[in-house]
């Protein structure tokens, strides 16, 4: 037994197959890194949410880059004429790659450094941090 289809769901199908998904996908986590390090108080959660708000980043330009009905940038010598139109652009793939290995290195930095705050004045709450700074 089949469902009847309604109107909402054939719009809504129309939305989400046209690349749309992605872009949610983006803003949804924009959003969540955003919220997490303006309205978190420890220095762990700020750091993830940071990493939330990188991964962002990259899904946004991956997605802008995406091209319907493109192949690799592989080019095979057979005597036809190459039609550029008809291949991915490779350098956001390698932009956000190095983007990645950014923020691999900046998350251990980071990590390092909370290590040492926690080590030294015991807490990595913002606010406990701050009271003790300033005694």
């Amino acid at each position: 037994m089949r469902w009847p289809k309604c109107a909402v769901t054939d719009e809504m199908e129309g939305i989400w197959n046209s690349g749309t998904a992605e872009y949610f996908l983006t803003i949804v986590l924009l959003l969540v890194g955003l919220y997490g390090i303006v309205a978190r108080q420890h220095f762990l959660r700020k750091l993830m949410a940071m990493n939330i708000l990188q991964v962002a980043v990259i899904v946004f330009f991956i997605a802008l880059s995406a091209k319907s009905g493109a192949t690799v940038p592989v080019v095979i010598e057979d005597g036809h004429e190459i039609n550029v139109a008809s291949y991915v652009n490779p350098l956001p793939h390698a932009l956000m790659l190095t983007a990645i290995v950014v923020s691999v290195s900046t998350t251990g930095v980071a990590l390092a450094l909370l290590i040492r705050i926690r080590r030294r004045y015991g807490t990595l709450s913002e606010t406990a941090l701050l009271a003790k700074l300033r005694e």
